[in-house]
């Protein structure tokens, strides 16, 4: 299988000292999801956690809701110049009854590591109807909690911590326990893969939590959290115009700039508990 980080040599200038010594880097390799056979949509994807990443894809464009719908998800056979699987081919199948994905949501060129939607052939069909309603989630927690998350979440990115080139995306309680933690050159597939990892897991909806992300806030990061069920989602950097619209459109808790005991909270700002002389 495909290696979360791979080896190059490097030349490295640092307060006037040369060197040449071998550096990490993440590894992107491109994966294809398929559904009973039929190609869908191919990314560029750090290997590992790949069957999250294409149920949580699924889950994300509305096609499954639990685990019920999806009755396997294996590697299939590509073709490697040597002879052997590359592992980057992934099919899903679906339980009978399940609907097909639509022939819109098909996205017919190589999307890149940082563009989720790229493919789409309009904005109304990432507009999913969403299963579950975020907006009456009883969720509730402390904005000295909250201000914690970035540090938890930039404590357990190992493969980070090496590269330097990832992005993370983690589901935490309204305690700030971390529940899921997955990494990906692409933020859209770290959310994917926590989303996935739940769908596997019979978790969703994943109501009362709070999805945490190392980047700025899209559109497409709000639509997948409210395709999860999860009530807020916080960023480290900004929000779009068009994610703030959809998570007010949604009831969807949306936190930007959180860093330390900053942050701008956009919407859904009465799920903050805040301190008394601030209430």
């Amino acid at each position: 299988m495909g290696r979360v980080t791979v080896r190059r040599r490097v030349l490295r200038l640092r307060d006037g000292v040369v060197q040449h010594r071998p550096d990490a880097l993440a590894a992107e390799e491109p994966m294809e999801v398929r559904v009973g056979g039929r190609a869908l949509a191919v990314t560029m994807r750090t290997p590992g956690h790949d069957f999250d990443l294409a149920a949580g894809f699924l889950v994300s464009e509305g096609v499954v809701r639990a685990p019920r719908d999806v009755t396997a998800i294996r590697y299939c056979a590509g073709a490697a110049a040597e002879g052997g699987n590359p592992y980057n081919l992934v099919d899903v199948d679906l339980a009978p009854g399940t609907a097909l994905p639509e022939a819109s949501l098909k996205r017919n060129f190589l999307t890149t590591s940082s563009c989720g939607l790229c493919g789409k052939t309009s904005l109304e069909t990432v507009r999913t109807t969403a299963a579950w309603d975020v907006g009456g989630d009883p969720l509730r927690l402390d904005a000295g909690t909250l201000a914690l998350l970035p540090d938890r979440l930039r404590g357990a990115q190992r493969v980070f911590a090496a590269t330097g080139g990832l992005h993370a995306a983690g589901l935490f309680t309204a305690e700030g326990d971390l529940l899921c933690l997955r990494e990906d050159v692409g933020r859209h597939n770290a959310v994917d893969k926590v989303v996935g990892h739940a769908l596997r897991n019979g978790l969703l909806p994943l109501r009362g939590t709070v999805l945490m992300v190392s980047s700025r806030a899209s559109f497409e990061l709000v639509q997948k959290a409210v395709m999860a069920g999860i009530p807020m989602l916080a960023a480290v950097s900004a929000p779009s115009s068009l994610a703030v619209d959809l998570a007010e459109e949604s009831g969807l808790t949306l936190v930007g700039f959180l860093r330390g005991r900053s942050m701008n909270v956009y919407t859904g700002a009465g799920r903050l508990r805040l301190p008394p002389e601030h209430a």
